[in-house]
């Protein structure tokens, strides 16, 4: 049994003009111990899914189908109140993307890490929470006399290692890192990274990396998700997505990686824009952008079909892989007249 499982997942915000699929039918599945990349562009329904996980959805985001289920029990039947109690923190954590927007500004980190192990642990003291927080805080590299120190008195790469701490506190069993190391320097990302990767091995912990940065899944993940347009349009481990993927968005992100052995290389960009999930109708969400769409990609939704050994893609020409990912390497593929 998968320690954390999506099954048809349809997570929407109501706006004025209707409803956004921000999250379309995403099924996915997570393994304890694992670490699962959630990769794509800004927009694609990754936070998103990450928020459904654990319900801290605006007030105009809604969970209009599917399940979520954490060891096996659906928790989107769970009351508000008991999530908090049971779920939320405990057992599922969020490392958000700004770590210094995770933190509220009037009291020190010390003090709102505290407030945590003690809500979760009602046996433990203050001084005992007060002493964890500073162990935490050693094992991730700050001086634990930081503890008493505000928000606004750290670093970015002080403040994320900060929120890292929250979110370990109470040893959860799942770690939801929502882009972890957006706004830092290459240096502070690997530390960053290592870091987690360190405290996630030593406490077996699983963990969902939600990021746009293919070299980082790469390096970090046991497998890969790719979500485009609010659905996951293919997952594999993580060697098969680098290095045989078969859907074109996948395809277009792998261009974005540079390759350090190769002599020369041109990185190239996917032209055009993610699609209005307002209405976004029948066909393939990524025709519009994609260099190989043909008559039944506009008109038909392809659905996910697996291609040996757990690689689900959907994609109306994944058979077709070798001759995709061979013309998705000329730059000519992806140009267009504009």
């Amino acid at each position: 049994m998968s320690k954390l499982e999506l099954d048809d997942l349809r997570t929407y915000y109501r706006m004025e003009e209707g409803w956004i699929e921000a999250a379309d039918g995403v099924s996915l599945s997570l393994e304890a111990n694992e670490t699962l990349g959630l990769v794509g562009e800004s927009g694609s329904g990754k936070s998103t899914v990450a928020k459904s996980i654990i319900r801290l959805l605006p007030d105009n985001g809604e969970i209009v189908d599917g399940s979520i289920r954490f060891d096996g029990e659906d928790i989107t039947e769970l009351s508000k109140r008991e999530l908090r109690r049971r779920i939320r923190w405990k057992e599922i954590s969020m490392i958000p993307q700004s770590a210094m927007n995770g933190f509220d500004p009037v009291y020190t980190v010390g003090e709102q890490i505290v407030q945590a192990i003690r809500t979760h642990e009602s046996d433990v003291s203050k001084a005992e929470a007060r002493e964890r927080t500073k162990e935490l805080f050693d094992d991730l590299g700050l001086d634990e006399e930081r503890v008493d120190d505000y928000p606004h008195q750290f670093s970015g790469g002080m403040a994320q290692r900060a929120m890292i701490a929250l979110a370990l506190a109470v040893d959860p069993s799942v770690i939801l890192a929502d882009e972890p190391t957006t706004a830092l320097d290459v240096v502070i990302q690997d530390r960053i990274l290592g870091t987690i990767k360190e405290m996630q091995d030593e406490l077996g912990t699983a963990m969902v990396l939600i990021t746009h940065d293919m070299s980082v899944v790469s390096e970090t993940c046991d497998t890969i998700a790719v979500m485009y347009g609010g659905r996951v349009v293919e997952r594999a481990d993580a060697e098969t997505i680098i290095k045989r993927p078969k859907h074109p968005y996948t395809l277009g992100l792998r261009n974005a990686f540079p390759d350090i052995t190769a002599d020369s290389q041109e990185l190239v960009s996917i032209p055009g824009s993610p699609p209005d999930l307002l209405e976004p109708g029948e066909g393939c969400r990524f025709a519009p952008r994609c260099p190989f769409a043909e008559d039944r990609c506009w008109e038909e939704t392809p659905q996910p079909e697996t291609h040996g050994d757990g690689h689900v893609v959907e994609c109306h020409r994944a058979d077709e892989a070798e001759y995709l990912r061979k013309e998705a390497n000329r730059p000519e593929t992806w140009r267009t007249d504009d």
